[in-house]
């Protein structure tokens, strides 16, 4: 099979995608000091917000690997980012929390839908190298949000200025989603299917039925959960355990997990080349024994830069499994079946990342907070072992 290089334009549009992604993310936490103010609400009704947003994300991301077939990645991609856009408006000129619970609904339903739909597509047309950077600019959106946000309030301005900016910028990126619609339709391969993967099936040989039959396609989802369980478990409970545990001050303990979520991103740029050299299942792998060699350096009871150490292991180890975990899908369970089931591991990723640390962060409230390292080495080998359960046997062909 020969290769074919994805389009320029399209590698940019798709970065800035996944930057507009991760910009709302960090645009709250600097702004809702500002909005609880603004509304006279308490501290902890963020969580009406963020539980919208949840909600919306998880119906479109698997909403659109269903309908992505039928509706086409570039209007896809458009149509919700239109939707990020007048949601962002909507955080803008709200007069109340009732109002942004409901464009915080809206906005789930986009950014589901692009996170969606993206993968779906970059999975079929990119390589790991541009698989993994488009990954790694949503962690420079998330970055860039708080900068938006500090430098608005800075200025003497409302907290509705940084949304505001945020909206205008996702109506430019869905107008030039609009204009190269058609640019969006053709999805060469971008790299050879790996040794004994499932045959290109065309996505019509096969029914939704076909595709939730699958036993590969519910154990990838669980890794996906597990995976984003373990990223986000690690950045929420790390400075905990760094001060109350392992005795750092609370400002090298706020570098410290400042730096690794630096790690991710550093290894997604740099792991991507390697991928692209090496190959996705080889780096796979070797990532997620580096994600559990780096938990337990986490869970052994010594110095505080020992945890340190371990906790950018995890970050660095962990880099390139969203990205690879995606682009291998199709080896997983066949091309027909991939965008479907992209869609669901999406889904359950978001679903992982918000139960999973949750449910951490209350057994470490009621136990100890070194409880934290013994708790990821459990994932990092519950995420080892259902990778290799997916992996055992290809997919055979649709008929």
């Amino acid at each position: 099979m020969s290769t074919t290089p994805p389009r320029a334009s399209l590698l940019l549009l798709a970065y800035l995608a996944f930057v507009s992604l991760g910009l709302p993310d960090g645009l709250i936490g600097v702004g809702w000091p500002s909005i609880r103010a603004d509304f006279g609400v308490p501290t902890e009704a963020v969580g009406l917000v963020l539980t919208a947003g949840t909600a919306g994300y998880l119906a479109s991301s698997v909403l659109a690997g269903f309908t992505l077939a039928r509706l086409g990645v570039g209007w896809l991609l458009a149509v919700s980012t239109l939707l990020a856009s007048l949601a962002l408006t909507g955080y803008a000129l709200t007069p109340g929390l009732a109002l942004m619970v409901g464009c915080a609904l809206v906005l789930g339903l986009g950014s589901g839908a692009i996170d969606s739909g993206l993968n779906a597509y970059a999975a079929g047309a990119f390589g790991p190298r541009h698989m993994n950077w488009m990954h790694a600019f949503f962690g420079l959106g998330v970055a860039l949000g708080p900068l938006i946000m500090t430098g608005a309030l800075s200025a003497g301005l409302s907290w509705r200025w940084g949304y505001g900016l945020v909206a205008t910028a996702q109506l430019a990126l869905a107008a030039a989603f609009a204009l190269t619609v058609r640019a969006w339709r053709d999805r060469a391969p971008a790299r050879e299917p790996a040794a004994g993967a499932a045959p290109a099936d065309p996505p019509a040989a096969t029914s939704v039925r076909d595709t939730l039959r699958l036993p590969a396609v519910w154990i990838g989802a669980l890794a996906f959960a597990v995976y984003v369980a373990i990223e986000v478990a690690a950045g929420l409970w790390a400075f905990l355990l760094l001060t109350e545990g392992r005795g750092l001050g609370a400002a090298v303990a706020g570098v410290c997990v400042s730096g690794f979520w630096g790690s991710l991103f550093v290894g997604r740029v740099v792991q991507g080349v390697v991928a692209e050299r090496l190959g996705a299942g080889l780096v796979l792998r070797g990532s997620l024994v580096g994600m559990a060699v780096g938990a337990v350096l986490i869970a052994v009871p010594a110095p505080a830069w020992l945890a340190v150490v371990g906790l950018f292991v995890v970050g660095f180890a962990a880099a390139p499994v969203f990205p690879l975990l995606t682009l291998t899908t199709v080896d997983r369970v066949g091309a027909a079946h991939a965008d479907r089931t992209i869609g669901l591991q999406i889904a359950a990723a978001g679903l992982g990342g918000a139960l999973v640390p949750a449910g951490i962060g209350v057994l470490l409230g009621n136990t100890s907070v070194e409880l934290l390292g013994p708790a990821l080495v459990v994932l990092a080998l519950g995420l080892i072992a259902l990778h290799a359960a997916s992996t055992r046997r290809p997919v055979p062909a649709a008929r």
